[in-house]
């Protein structure tokens, strides 16, 4: 199963800004709330940021409490590991799910997400 991702014409997106970049530590994650259900925001070692529905695909553990590493997110429950560009389970759990993908930016020192609720992906 693919990952849901965001595919409409970047002029068609409405952008949401949710947080400070800054409030998103380098190998952390925070929860935001959207029409379509929590969001978790990664931000990788290296910077990069990321948007996953904050439920693990097993038991629907909540990614924004797990482990960030390279570009990959350990669910807390049960240690699932999710590669963070395309929700897919990574490993031994491999085509065992997926966690939908959030079209995300950063703009300005400021996080947007895709607005659901405009035609976005999930």
């Amino acid at each position: 199963m693919n990952a849901a991702v965001l595919t409409l014409e970047p002029d068609a997106v409405v952008w949401r800004d949710v947080a400070a970049l800054a409030d998103v530590p380098l190998r952390g994650a925070r929860r935001v709330r959207t029409a379509a259900g929590d969001v978790a925001i990664f931000r990788t070692g290296t910077g990069e940021i990321f948007a996953l529905l904050d439920r693990c695909p097993h038991k629907r553990g909540p990614l924004s409490q797990g482990i960030v590493h390279g570009s990959a997110v350990t669910c807390p429950l049960h240690a699932w590991v999710i590669d963070l560009a395309s929700g897919q389970p990574q490993g031994a759990d491999a085509g065992k799910g997926c966690v939908p993908v959030v079209a995300v930016k950063a703009e300005g020192g400021r996080i947007l997400l895709a607005d659901p609720g405009e035609g976005g992906p999930v």
